[in-house]
């Protein structure tokens, strides 16, 4: 595998010749050195992106169809290779990683088709015999800074929109995780016209170089609350757009009216789902009182029985986190939750089994009070807090007391109840007896503090596209509302 920056289709060192380590989170051990990056690379990028965006634009559409699709065919090709890469630098299982592999073929697929379609529409004319048009145009150079959880698929919502609309893109992918991105440009954009598609490794300082540099017209960035106010921030001084979805505190509301085994195995997954490294993991969970105990009991019986080890065996339900410093994140959430007074029923601390890897134990609480650390910030770890509910309505309440409003989920066989709090809970996503499920058709993204912006469906590639109004009059004609005026007259329109 290649493991050198992408620029204008090509494989190069950084120019400082400096390089940073990337680590297996299983095995603790150093699996490759990468390009660490500096602004001139950056500018590099960029200028090959933006010399590629004058043809890439005006591309004819079944030409672009095409190049997208193959994107889609050989993702699948390769996936096996690419997931193990997945797996490798991420501590990721296996099978979510071959998973991840096939949305990302899905996500190029449907915009392959979706690009060619709602270019823009024709409006009624305000004079007769003229026309007026709205053209969606790209906007030029787009900076993708993806993060560590979902490395491919999140470049995947951002890359596939972006050139699908006729932009071209810089990537930045994150420190901990770049490799999965460098063999996927290796395996599956060979095809792409230069320089379309760009990648730069490095730190936090090669993407505020991308988010300042005067030829990005549109930053996509997925990540934390912070860096995302810093990137709008930075942004703001050139004017220039963004989309960002950004962190979540996803709460899961447990009616009293479901079947108690399916939604306490839903509620584990949910919550345990790559070790809780997702945005939209379930790190508050309101179960009514009347149930609360047995299905307490039966999440906790689901969460012992996850099975920790190798992320490449392909019974492992959950390998490591992605590093030492997730860990300790978790690793200090909990032990702040038992000082607050929360109830740790299992787990709660590192498994005895490994001598290496990031492992955490899937960790199970009660005895929660919305007041407490873990029901008010993003988790991103294998943390369940259960707190008991007496209604739907003081559910709704505490899933609406959140600085976020990325996601919501539900459990409930009463339609009523389950499009009530569609309703009223502030949340970009609201999932009803299926959480976490996406669909590309549909767009995804957060309210209040969980982000702008939408990603997937026709709203994500709009992200990527700026209207325009041509108004056309079919004769040079002169108009008599022009100079000179003449009050007396009347003006006529």
């Amino acid at each position: 595998m290649i493991t050198k920056n992408y620029i204008n289709n090509e494989w190069v060192d950084a120019r400082n010749g400096e390089i940073f380590s990337v680590e297996n989170p299983f095995t603790e051990e150093t699996i490759a050195q990468v390009p660490k990056s500096s602004i001139r690379d950056v500018d590099r990028a960029v200028k090959a992106a933006k010399n590629a965006w004058k043809n890439w634009k005006i591309l004819g559409s079944l030409e672009m169809r095409d190049l997208l699709r193959e994107v889609a065919v050989k993702s699948r090709n390769h996936d096996r290779e690419i997931a193990e890469t997945i797996t490798a630098e991420s501590g990721k299982p296996l099978i979510e990683c071959l998973d991840e592999i096939e949305w990302i073929a899905s996500i190029f697929e449907y915009y392959s088709e979706i690009g060619r379609d709602q270019r823009g529409r024709v409006v009624a004319p305000v004079t007769p015999r003229s026309m007026s048009m709205v053209v969606k145009e790209s906007y030029g150079v787009v900076g993708c800074i993806v993060p560590w959880n979902y490395p491919l698929l999140l470049m995947a919502w951002k890359v596939a929109p972006a050139l699908a609309a006729g932009n071209t893109v810089v990537v930045k992918p994150s420190e901990i995780t770049p490799l999965s991105i460098m063999i996927w440009l290796e395996k599956c954009c060979d095809h792409l016209p230069n320089g379309i598609i760009n990648m730069i490794a490095g730190s936090g300082e090669v993407g505020a170089a991308l988010v300042e540099h005067p030829d990005t017209r549109v930053i996509a960035f997925t990540g934390s609350v912070e860096t995302g106010k810093k990137i709008a921030s930075m942004a703001a001084t050139q004017l220039k757009k963004t989309s960002l979805e950004l962190g979540g505190n996803d709460p899961i509301i447990i009616c009293d009216d479901v079947d108690i085994q399916i939604a306490a195995k839903g509620t584990t997954w949910g919550g345990l789902l790559n070790a809780g490294q997702v945005c939209t993991s379930l790190e508050r969970v309101y179960v009514m009182e009347t149930i609360a105990d047995d299905f307490i009991d039966a999440v906790v019986e689901e969460a012992k029985k996850v099975r920790l080890g190798d992320p490449m065996n392909g019974k492992t339900d959950m390998g490591p986190m992605v590093s030492q410093l997730q860990l300790q994140k978790s690793i200090a959430k909990v032990k702040n939750a038992k000082i607050e007074g929360a109830r740790l029923l299992c787990g709660g601390d590192r498994p005895d089994q490994f001598d290496k890897g990031y492992f955490f134990q899937p960790t199970v609480f009660d005895n929660i009070d919305s007041q407490m650390e873990m029901m008010n910030v993003e988790t991103f770890g294998p943390i369940i807090p259960i707190q008991k509910i007496k209604t739907l309505e003081e559910a709704i309440e505490l899933a609406n007391n959140s600085v976020y409003g990325l996601g919501c989920n539900i459990y409930t066989n009463d339609m009523e109840k389950a499009l009530t709090a569609a309703d009223d809970i502030k949340a970009g996503s609201f999932w009803i007896n299926d959480p976490l499920t996406d669909n590309e058709a549909a767009p995804f993204g957060g309210m209040k503090m969980s982000g702008g912006g939408r990603e997937l469906g026709i709203e994500g590639l709009d992200e990527f596209r700026e209207p325009k109004h041509i108004l056309i009059d079919y004769q040079i004609r002169k108009k008599d509302y022009w100079f000179p005026y003449d009050l007396d007259e009347g003006r006529k329109t």
